[in-house]
Parts: structure tokens; sequence; C-alpha cells
């Protein structure tokens, strides 16, 4: 048996009853299920259809995300998240070169590196060769001033924990951004990558090993046998490259506003919905939702 999620931005609640009959009807499904009306639907089916893309491909022109997968363990004891572009909605490396007068160069090395253009570990030690000399101070200034928290974060932290599931930020960009990511956030613990640091400034260097791709996967193996439980009871998101790999080995891998080239070897895309959207793809309702 399999669940179809349908889903879009709670900002802009547009999912209409017509759209979800239609495709019920149209896929024979199940009876549907409102998971917060206007916002997220669901229902079974009995195979993954074969037009689902084309599917997927027309509901995205309403601005509605579309998933299909097994209905039975759904509800995951894990997240594992990125957390430039997925937990908060800037790439944290390019606020800092911008305060270096470098953004736009950066930026540009940051978009092709998360779309699996260049090698990740290179360029992370190109870009923070270019940050040499900024003052260690920019990153307390950058974290008051120009990051800013992905819609749903919060709940979707506070309603897993809330159902005995631990939480792992795991992010190939900065302890000094991570740290204070999980605490406002509420993440059990978090990894990352550590800026080397002397007499008060950058030294344009990163500690290695460089957490990447391969360290993302090594940590959800590692904090999943921690935990007595396997990778298929984990769920992670994330919207880069180097966040393939974990995508892939979770039992739920969901590709958050996702660059192309990751969209591509996804089966759970989320274009339009926010994170409350890894709620409502493990079958939560907005009655479940926990305070926060």
């Amino acid at each position: 048996m399999f669940i179809a999620t349908l889903l879009t931005n709670p900002e802009t609640p547009n999912l209409d009853r017509a759209t979800v009959e239609s495709l019920r009807n149209a896929w024979g499904g199940g009876d549907a299920i409102w998971l917060d009306p206007g916002i997220a639907a669901e229902f079974p089916l009995e195979a993954i259809p074969a037009n689902l893309w084309d599917v997927w491909e027309g509901l995205q022109s309403l601005r509605v995300d579309l998933a299909v997968q097994t209905a039975t363990g759904r509800k995951k004891r894990l997240l594992i998240a990125d957390m430039d572009s997925t937990m908060i909605q800037q790439e944290c490396i390019d606020e800092l070169a911008a305060e270096a007068g470098v953004g736009a160069h950066v930026a540009g090395i940051t978009a092709r590196a998360m779309n699996g253009e260049l090698d990740f570990e290179e360029a992370l030690r190109e870009r923070v060769g270019l940050l040499r000399d900024l003052p260690e101070s920019v990153i307390a200034q950058v974290i008051r001033d120009r990051i800013t928290l992905m819609p749903g974060g919060k709940v979707l932290l506070a309603t897993m924990k809330a159902n005995g599931g631990h939480a792992a930020l795991v992010s190939g960009g900065f302890t000094a951004f991570t740290a204070r990511i999980a605490e406002v956030l509420g993440f059990d613990e978090n990894r990352a990558n550590t800026l080397l640091i002397a007499e008060g400034k950058l030294t344009g260097a990163v500690a290695e090993p460089i957490l990447g791709k391969a360290a993302k996967v090594q940590a959800l193996e590692e904090i999943s046998a921690r935990l007595g439980i396997g990778p298929e009871q984990a769920i992670a998101v994330g919207d880069g490259a180097n966040d393939l790999g974990m995508l892939g080995l979770a039992g739920t891998g969901v590709a958050l506003h996702a660059k192309p080239s990751v969209q591509a070897q996804c089966n759970i895309r989320v274009n339009h919905g926010d994170l409350t959207a890894l709620l409502y793809l493990q079958g939560y309702c907005r009655a479940d939702f926990a305070p926060c």
C-alpha cells in the first residue's frame, strides 16, 4: 500500500478539494484525508501510478507538491537535516563573504558546488580562503543581522521530539552557525566544519577533514546506530549535491527547494511547502503539531 500526499505553502493555502478528488479518482485511490484544509491532504493507493512524474509536473504549475511513498513506517524516529538553505534561508558562507566584499564571487561558487558542478571540499577551501583576515566578530554580526530561519522549522522539531524523535543538524557549513541554529530550533546535536581563527581573525582555512557528502552519510549511520534504529527510520532533508548521500540512505529523503540536479535524483521533492511538509509527509495532521 502507498500514500499520495499533496501539499502547498501554508502561507498561500491553495490546495482545493477539486484537485485532490480529481487525482484520487484518476488514480483509483481510497478516501482522501485532509491533514490541513487548503494546505495538505493524502489518500491511499495500491500501486505507484505510471504517470506519477507527469502529474507531478502539472501540479507544480499550480504550486502544489506531490509525493507518493510506502504507507508503512512513515513516522520517523530521527530527523537529520542540512542547515544552509534548509533550516535557514541563507548560505552562511555567502553571508560572510558579503561582509568581506567578495559576496557575488563566493555565491557563484556556492551555487555551482550545491548543484554538483564542483567538488564540494575543494570549493569550500577556495571560498574559505577568500575570507582570510575577516574579524571573528563578524560571525556573530552575520547571525544577528543576516540569518533567518526557514518557516516551519520550530514546529517540525517540536512535533518530532514530542513524539519521541531525535534531531541532528549536519551541515557542510560551520560550527559557529550550527551551534546557534541548533540551540534556537531545539536540535539534540549538530555537526559541521570549523573555521580556523588566530588573533581574532579568520585564517582563511578550515579544519580537516572537511564534513562533506560522505561525512553526512557517516553521521546518519552513526547516529542511527547509537539510537538503536536503522537509517530507514530516519527522515533527511537537504537541498544540495552534498546532501544526496544521506537523502538516499534515509528511509525518507526530502529535497527541499533543492537545486535542479538534486531534485532529479530524489523521489520526494518539496518546492512550495515549508518545513512543516516533513510532518505532513509522515502523516501528521495540523492538530498533531506541538506548540513551539
